[in-house]
């Protein structure tokens, strides 16, 4: 599958303020237990937008919606990344927040508390069809998926895309909404996409399936190109039926797997759009992710510094 270079990157999805609480071991009920807390810009759609751009890729867009308590900061760290941020600022609503639980003493492995706020608030009347002017790609965050406006605006967005000839790829986000969407809602929703970018977790929910390869190859009977994030096992790529290639993790010293995903998104997107075949372009996937677990936070490095924490 050779694909076509040129364009910008356009990313829709949700912007969100990441609290990130480091501990080590169980979490103790009924009383304290000692964390590093930092407060991070963060948000599936706006962390693989960063990593993106951070590849180096051209022009990188990002649509939108946060409050007004976080607008200022969230455009900033967003232009700060490359990014141009197309953010909707919503009155009635606070930018969203994901407290994010990491126990380093088992693998660094994430637990998220999830307000979506105003991210999920984003709708049909937050799209232009001329956000797609000089668009390579549109790239849409499964958190969209979650709500009905936002289900309402994906469907404005794939109309629109395939009215233009853009493509469109879309990462699942999350096993926990994924079950209560259901299944056969999900597919029939991404109809149109001809990228799809699920974590292995992710990959066998939708197909119901234990083995990562054979959900890879079951899903890319759906979507022409199948990508699953393994961690440290790496990736599968599939297509029509079959599971084409495994890519290999690179080795890292895991301290927050928090946007890990989202880096291999956004770096796999920047080579697939830089002409990249979809087997290097997931190798590039790999080399990010192996990046983003070795810092706090799910943005790229020489972004928010960790250290500084926000506002």
């Amino acid at each position: 599958m050779t694909v076509a270079s040129g364009g910008a990157l356009l990313v829709v999805g949700d912007v969100v303020t990441d609290v990130v609480a480091r501990h080590r071991g169980p979490l103790a009920a009924g009383t304290d237990t000692a964390a590093s807390v930092r407060r991070l810009p963060g948000g599936a759609g706006a962390n693989v937008a960063c990593w993106a751009a951070h590849a180096g890729y051209g022009e990188v867009r990002l649509l939108g919606r946060v409050g007004t308590d976080a607008f200022a900061w969230h455009e900033r760290e967003l232009a700060a990344c490359g990014v141009r941020p197309l953010l909707v600022v919503d009155a009635a609503a606070p930018t969203g927040t994901v407290i994010c639980l990491v126990d380093i003493a088992d693998s660094a492995e994430r637990t998220f508390l999830t307000d979506s706020g105003a991210s999920l608030r984003i709708g049909p009347d937050d799209w232009s069809d001329a956000l797609l002017d000089g668009v390579g790609r549109l790239h849409l965050s499964g958190y969209l998926l979650f709500s009905e406006p936002s289900r309402a605006l994906v469907s404005v967005a794939l109309s629109a895309a395939r009215a233009r000839g853009v493509p469109v790829s879309l990462d699942p986000a999350s096993t926990g909404f994924l079950a209560e969407l259901g299944v056969d809602c999900f597919l029939g929703l991404v109809e149109g996409v001809d990228v799809l970018l699920p974590n292995r977790d992710e990959a066998c929910l939708l197909t119901g399936l234990p083995d990562a390869a054979d959900a890879a190859a079951k899903l890319s009977r759906h979507v022409p190109l199948v990508i699953v994030k393994q961690g440290a096992e790496g990736a599968l790529v599939a297509g029509s039926g079959t599971v084409r290639a495994r890519v290999a993790a690179v080795t890292a010293s895991p301290r927050d797997s928090t946007g890990a995903g989202d880096a291999f998104t956004g770096a796999f997107l920047a080579a697939l759009l830089a002409g990249a075949e979809p087997e290097a372009a997931a190798a590039a996937g790999c080399r990010a992710g192996a990046r983003a677990v070795e810092r706090v936070g799910g943005r790229p490095p020489g972004t928010a510094d960790p250290a500084r924490g926000g506002e």
